[in-house]
């Protein structure tokens, strides 16, 4: 049975477009914890767009379950996972002007700089997946970095016509299957929905599903009745003292 690993940068994403503190993702993280989460996974990009180091650091001491930290495979990002020490990284190819992770990495062509970082991370305990398309070349290039996970690229799967979505599940139970008998442990991520995870989730062998998008774009239906409620109840019974201490006739 899979595990729920919920990605919070979207709620990041809300307090950076007003460039303010709320909402905040380190104490709306603990609710995705009780909600059930398994754990928790940011993306710190180089671009700063929704996760801060700051949010880092706090969720690094404040997370019950375990902290996955995405990040490109570069010297400040390797640092920064160095001097945190989240409960596992994830290895993600990045580019500025994207909106969201377009696809894998290309582990066959980086091979080695990658593996320098898989020794570098996994020498002072912290497990290393690579987040790579279900292809043969790239699986096989993974396993020899010596990583300990690799998470699969869902993407094109989730974008798939309903024509061509079986053919995109049956590459990554392939990829699956490749993967474990390498001795790769499987996770799978982007663009899963309420709509398209049970097939996904229903992968031998399938160890983690990383959500983010879905569940935060729910989150806004399905709590937005309270905190309305809640708005409108201050309305109506404010308090006489005010938040200036003068009391109201």
């Amino acid at each position: 049975m899979a595990s729920l690993g919920v990605n919070i940068d979207h709620i990041a994403n809300v307090r950076q477009a007003r460039q303010t503190v709320e909402p905040d993702p380190v104490p709306l993280a603990l609710l995705a914890e009780l909600g059930g989460a398994d754990g928790i996974t940011v993306h710190l990009r180089e671009d700063r767009r929704h996760i801060q180091v700051r949010d880092l650091e706090l969720l690094k001491a404040t997370v019950k379950t375990r902290l996955n930290l995405e990040m490109a495979a570069t010297k400040e990002m390797i640092n920064t996972a160095l001097r945190v020490v989240p409960d596992m990284v994830t290895i993600v190819p990045e580019k500025r002007e994207e909106i969201t992770t377009e696809g894998g990495l290309d582990v066959a062509s980086n091979e080695k700089a990658l593996k320098d970082i898989v020794e570098q991370m996994q020498g002072i305990g912290i497990p290393v997946s690579l987040f790579i398309d279900p292809i043969a070349q790239q699986i096989e290039a993974a396993s020899r970095t010596k990583a300990a996970w690799i998470e699969i690229h869902t993407g094109h799967y989730a974008e798939a016509s309903w024509v061509q979505k079986p053919h995109e599940l049956a590459k990554i139970i392939e990829g699956t299957t490749k993967a474990r008998t390498l001795g790769l442990r499987v996770n799978a991520g982007h663009g899963l929905t309420y709509q398209n995870v049970e097939p996904i989730a229903a992968i031998t062998g399938m160890e983690e599903l990383n959500i983010g998008h879905t569940i935060i774009a729910r989150s806004i239906a399905v709590g937005l009745k309270e905190a309305v409620q809640e708005m409108k109840n201050l309305i109506q019974n404010p308090r006489k003292e005010t938040l200036f201490g003068i009391t109201q006739s």
